[in-house]
């Protein structure tokens, strides 16, 4: 199959509900990306099968998560995972966050040139950014990011009450996940929960571990970065 074929059988498996548009709106970014490859760091995946099987369907699984007009804040977005693919599949309002220029001054232009006006990159590091956002998103996602007892530092302050913390993991992220314990409890999180997923033409599972806000998170979270990786909770 060629990469059309390939995503759209995916999606049909995944994501079913996805709009029109969205076909053409992940193949022309699958060309940005590439294209900006040659002179940025974004990504090591630049096969356009690959793309689609390892980056957009992975994302994809996420997407009956989420429903029309939630405010979703993809912490850490890098070159736009899971952020730009659940964007245009599922019609959320999404905040890319990314504390590179570079990265965001890529994705705002991506975002502006596929007429995805639902989705904006914002330039700042998330201890930072939940100073002035703090509590105002209903879901929080993040993929091949931290830790997790790191990312819930981040995540928690900025999720409202009831809102729900995404962290794509690899299978196997059970340690991690206990790990996280003691964070999920300062922080205000209902016990983690791990879902397992397969994405479509993906021989690996996926797990997404699922974290309910169910109290306040302390106005002393997050620290600064370099403390939180220093010191998890």
């Amino acid at each position: 199959m060629n990469e059309r074929e390939l995503l759209i059988e995916g999606l049909e498996r995944c994501a079913p509900d996805y709009p029109p548009q969205a076909v053409d709106n992940l193949l022309s970014f699958s060309e940005r990306l590439r294209e900006a490859n040659l002179h940025m760091n974004l990504t090591a995946i630049t096969e356009p099968n690959e793309i689609v099987t390892r980056h957009f369907l992975d994302c994809a699984v996420l997407a009956p998560m989420l429903t029309q007009g939630v405010r979703v804040l993809d912490l850490g977005t890098g070159a736009g995972f899971p952020g730009v693919p659940l964007a245009v599949l599922t019609g959320a309002e999404f905040t890319l966050l990314d504390a590179q220029r570079k990265r965001v001054d890529f994705l705002n232009e991506t975002l502006a040139a596929l007429g995805v006006k639902n989705a904006r990159a914002v330039h700042a590091r998330a201890e930072e950014f939940a100073a002035e956002n703090r509590e105002s998103f209903d879901f929080v996602t993040s993929r091949a990011v931290a830790e997790l007892n790191q990312l819930c530092e981040l995540a928690f302050p900025l999720l409202r009450m009831g809102g729900v913390f995404l962290a794509m993991k690899a299978a196997d992220c059970e340690q991690e996940t206990e790990n996280a314990l003691n964070a999920a409890k300062v922080l205000g999180s209902a016990p983690p929960e791990i879902i397992r997923l397969r994405p479509p033409f993906s021989e690996a599972e996926r797990a997404v571990v699922r974290m309910e806000k169910i109290a306040p998170t302390p106005a002393a979270y997050p620290r600064r970065f370099a403390k939180i990786r220093s010191k998890p909770l």
